[in-house]
C-alpha cells in the first residue's frame, strides 16, 4: 500500500486492473500497453464502450481501460482474442463466465456490468481496479505477522464465502487474483474463469494439462480432478503460508514436480521458516492445506470462523492450547504408532518423512503414556568375570562322557517360552490400550443439524457432552434458530463429557430496506450501508413539493428484505420542472394568456395602450419577456389598442400653401397631385382623408389641386 502514485490515466504497473484475459498472472505493466496501431483503442464497442489502452493480456484474452459513453464512467473491458470468438463452444464458456461473475454481488468481488458481442468480438464490461495485486505485497511485505496476513485474507475468504453459498468455485485462488486497491479496499477478480476453461479439461497431472497456477492446486485436484470448495480452502491455506513466510511451500524445476509434492507431501510448518509463530497459526495452515480434504473445513465459511478465532487469539496474545487443538489435523495412525516405539527399538533412516493427514484411531500423546517406554530388544549379552584356573583334571571330570549331549539348565530350559508369551501379552496390551485410548473411549457425536435449540442440547447432554453457544450465523438453507454447524462435527469421535460448539442460524441473510425519503443522497447512502445494502441508479424527476437533491422514494419500497449488498435505487427531487415561458408580443393576447395559464403559470393583464407597430388586441409587451418560471409564476402581458387616431382638418378651397401647413400642425404628412380639372389656380379641390375623418399622427394626407 506503500509508494503509490496518482493515476494518471495511463496503465502502469502499480494501477492495473486484474480481472484478466486468460489465466495469466502477470500485474499490467509497460510491456503489455497497447501499441498505437492496436486496432481496439479508439474503437466504440457495441456502441457504448470507447476503448482505451491496453491494461492487461492474457492467454485467452485481453482487457482495456474503457468509458461507459451511457452510463459516463469508467470500466474494464475483456476482450477475446481474436479468432477464439468464432469458436462457438469457447464463447459460450466465456459467456458462463459473465454469468457465474454476475451471480456474485459481494464489496470484495470485482464486479461484472456488461457482455456482449459486437461484429464477431466477445466481450465482458467489469469494474476497474486501480491498486496493485496481492502478489505485489508479497513482494514487498512479505514474510509478515500473522495479524496482518490474516487482515490481508479476511475480505477474501469473505469473498470466497459468498461464492460458496451460491454454489460457485474460483478453483484459481492466488495472489495474481486477489485485487489491493489503492484506497485499500481488497477484491477477488477471474470469479467463474478457471470454472469455464476447465469445462472440457480434466485436471490431472498425468493428462499433461493443470488449469489454473500449479503452486495452489489442491492435491484431489491434480490426482483425481475433483473439485468443490475445498479446493479454494486449500489454495487460501498456501497463500496464507506464503504471507507468512515469503516462500511457497512446494517449490520444484517443473510444474509436474511441484504438483507431485502438492499430493504426495504435507505443507510444511510455516514455524520452520519462520520462528515465534503461535503454534495455533501452524495449526490453522495445516488444517487449511490438509491433503486428506475431509481434514479441510468445508468451505470458505467454516474457514473464516477459524480465521476469526486465531486472530482473535493473536489480538489477545494468548497461548490458546484448546484452539491449537481444535485446528490441528489428526495425524495417520502408522505416525502415532511410530511414537510409541522405544527409541532404542528405532533404526536411524535419516530425515522423517511428513506423514499424511488422515483421521487416526487415538490420540498419540494418551497411547505412549499407556505404553511407557519398551524394554530394549538389542541387548548387550553381560560377560560373567573370569573364574579361577581349575586343575586339569577338574576340569575333565567336568566334562562329559563321548556320546552324550550336555544337559541344558533349567532356565534356559524356560527362557524361550516365556519370552514369547510376554512379547504376545505386550503386543496384546499395545492393542487393547490402543483400542481403548483411541477408539472405544470415544463416542460418535450425533448430528443434532437443523435441529432447534432446545432439541439439540436435550441431545447431546443427554449423550454426555457440554454445549456452548458461538455466535450465531446467517445461512441460506437452515432455518432461523436451528443449529447450523457444530464443532466437532457429526459423526467425528469425540470424549464423554467434550464440549461441543453449535452456531444457531439466524436465518437467510437479508435487511431491510430504510426510510430515507426526503434525506440527502449522502444521507441516505449511509442509510443503506448501515443496512449493508448498496446504492444502485439515482435518477431525477421533477416535484414541485421536494426540495433539489432529496429523496423522493425508492425502488425496492422501505421495509422490503434484501439480501447483503443488494443495490437500491434512489429516485432523486430535480425540484420544481422548469415552464418555459415563450415570446407573445405581436401576438393574440386571448392565446397567449390561455396557454401560459394552462402551464400551470399566473397570468395579469395590464390596461391596453395605443401602438403604432402592433395592432389592437395583440400584446404589446410582456414581463419576463421569456425564459423559464416555475408553476404558479405570474407572467405580466400588456395588450395593444393599435394606433392612436386624430380629426384630420378640413382645407377644401384653402390655397396649397395654407393648407399644408394646417395639416403638418395636425401632425400629418402632405402629399399633393392634381385633379383631373387642374387648371393652376393652386386651391385645394378636396382632400383623402377628407376634413373630420380619424387618422393616425403621421400619416399621409393627400391634397388634389384645381
Amino acid at each position: 500500500m506503500t509508494d503509490r502514485q496518482p493515476y494518471d490515466g495511463r496503465p502502469a504497473p502499480q494501477s492495473a486492473h486484474r480481472a484478466r484475459g486468460g489465466t495469466t498472472g502477470r500485474s499490467a505493466d509497460p510491456s503489455t500497453r497497447a501499441p498505437r496501431s492496436d486496432p481496439q483503442t479508439g474503437r466504440i464497442l457495441d456502441g457504448r464502450y470507447r476503448i482505451g489502452p491496453r491494461i492487461a493480456r492474457g492467454g485467452m484474452a485481453s482487457v482495456y481501460e474503457a468509458h461507459d459513453l451511457r452510463l459516463q464512467r469508467t470500466v474494464a473491458i475483456k476482450i477475446m482474442h481474436v479468432g477464439l470468438g468464432d469458436d462457438e463452444e469457447f464463447a459460450a464458456r466465456f459467456v458462463r463466465e459473465a454469468r457465474a461473475a454476475a451471480r456474485l454481488s459481494h464489496p470484495n468481488v470485482v464486479a461484472v456490468y456488461d457482455q456482449g458481442e459486437d461484429d464477431g468480438t466477445v466481450f465482458l464490461a467489469m469494474e476497474l481496479v486501480h491498486g496493485h495485486t496481492l502478489r505485489d505485497t508479497v513482494t514487498k511485505e512479505a514474510p509478515m505477522s500473522p495479524a496482518r496476513a490474516l487482515a490481508l485474507l479476511d475480505p477474501v475468504v469473505s469473498a470466497l464465502a459468498s461464492a460458496h453459498r451460491a454454489g460457485l468455485v474460483h478453483r484459481d485462488v492466488k495472489p495474481e487474483n486477489v485485487l489491493v486497491a489503492d484506497d485499500g479496499r481488497i477484491k477477488v477478480a477471474d470469479f467463474g474463469l478457471a470454472k469455464a476453461v476447465s469445462t472440457d479439461t480434466q485436471h490431472t497431472a498425468t493428462g499433461g494439462i493443470v488449469i489454473g497456477t500449479v503452486s495452489y492446486l489442491a492435491p484431489e485436484l491434480v490426482a483425481e480432478g475433483l473439485c468443490d470448495a475445498r479446493n479454494d480452502v486449500y489454495a487460501v491455506g498456501v497463500l496464507l503460508y506464503e504471507l507468512l513466510t515469503g516462500a511457497k511451500p512446494h517449490e520444484g524445476e517443473s510444474p509436474i514436480q511441484v504438483a507431485y509434492k502438492h499430493v504426495h507431501e504435507d505443507v510444511p510448518a510455516p514455524s520452520e521458516r519462520v520462528s515465534g509463530l503461535p503454534p495455533y497459526v501452524d495449526a490453522l495452515v495445516a488444517r487449511a492445506t490438509a491433503r486428506d480434504r475431509s481434514q479441510r473445513p468445508a468451505d470458505a465459511g467454516v474457514l473464516l470462523h477459524q480465521m476469526h478465532r486465531v486472530a482473535q487469539a493473536l489480538t489477545e496474545g494468548v497461548d490458546d492450547e484448546e484452539l491449537t487443538a481444535d485446528l490441528t489435523p489428526f495425524v495417520s495412525a502408522v505416525a502415532a504408532m511410530a511414537t510409541t516405539t522405544p527409541a532404542a527399538d528405532r533404526l536411524d533412516t535419516g530425515p522423517v518423512e511428513r506423514v499424511d493427514t488422515a483421521p487416526e484411531i487415538w490420540d498419540t500423546d494418551e497411547a505412549a503414556a499407556l505404553i511407557g517406554p519398551g524394554e530394549p530388544t538389542s541387548r548387550v549379552r553381560q560377560v560373567p568375570p573370569a573364574a579361577p584356573t581349575r586343575p586339569r583334571a577338574a576340569a575333565a571330570a567336568a566334562t562329559p562322557p563321548p556320546g552324550t549331549s550336555p544337559r541344558p539348565s533349567g532356565r534356559r530350559r524356560w527362557r524361550g517360552p516365556l519370552a514369547a508369551v510376554l512379547a504376545v501379552l505386550l503386543a496384546a496390551g499395545i492393542g487393547l490400550g490402543a483400542w481403548w485410548y483411541g477408539w472405544a473411549r470415544y463416542d460418535t457425536l450425533p448430528s443434532v443439524l437443523d435441529q432447534t435449540r432446545a432439541s439439540a442440547v436435550k441431545e447431546l447432554e443427554a449423550a454426555g457432552y457440554t454445549v456452548t453457544f458461538d455466535d450465531p450465523a446467517y445461512s441460506d438453507t437452515v432455518k432461523r434458530n436451528h443449529v447450523v454447524t457444530s464443532s466437532p462435527g457429526a459423526g467425528e469421535r469425540v470424549l464423554s463429557g467434550a464440549e461441543v460448539h453449535l452456531v444457531m442460524s439466524r436465518g437467510v441473510e437479508k435487511y431491510p430496506v430504510p426510510k430515507v425519503k426526503g434525506m440527502t443522497v449522502d444521507e441516505a447512502t449511509a442509510a443503506l450501508e448501515q443496512n449493508n445494502l448498496a446504492v444502485g441508479d439515482t435518477p431525477g424527476r421533477y416535484d414541485a413539493d421536494m426540495p433539489e437533491g432529496r429523496v423522493l422514494h425508492t425502488d425496492p419500497k422501505p421495509g422490503q428484505k434484501l439480501r447483503p449488498d443488494s443495490a437500491v435505487d434512489l429516485v432523486v427531487s430535480k425540484g420544481p420542472k422548469p415552464i418555459n415561458v415563450g415570446a407573445w408580443v405581436g401576438k393574440p393576447l386571448e392565446r397567449a394568456q390561455a396557454v401560459l395559464e394552462r402551464k400551470g403559470l399566473t397570468v395579469t393583464v395590464n390596461d391596453a395602450v395605443f401602438s403604432d407597430s402592433v395592432p389592437e388586441g395583440r400584446v404589446v409587451s410582456q414581463d419576463p419577456p421569456g425564459g423559464t418560471l416555475f408553476a404558479g409564476d405570474t407572467v405580466t402581458l400588456t395588450p395593444s389598442k393599435g394606433p392612436e387616431l386624430v380629426e384630420v382638418p378640413s382645407v377644401v378651397r384653402q390655397g396649397v400653401d395654407a393648407a399644408t401647413q394646417t395639416l403638418k400642425a395636425a401632425g400629418f404628412n402632405v402629399e399633393i397631385e392634381n385633379s383631373e380639372v387642374y387648371v393652376g389656380l393652386g386651391y385645394v379641390l378636396r382632400q383623402s382623408p377628407g376634413g373630420g375623418d380619424m387618422a393616425a399622427p403621421g400619416s399621409t394626407i393627400v391634397l388634389y389641386l384645381v
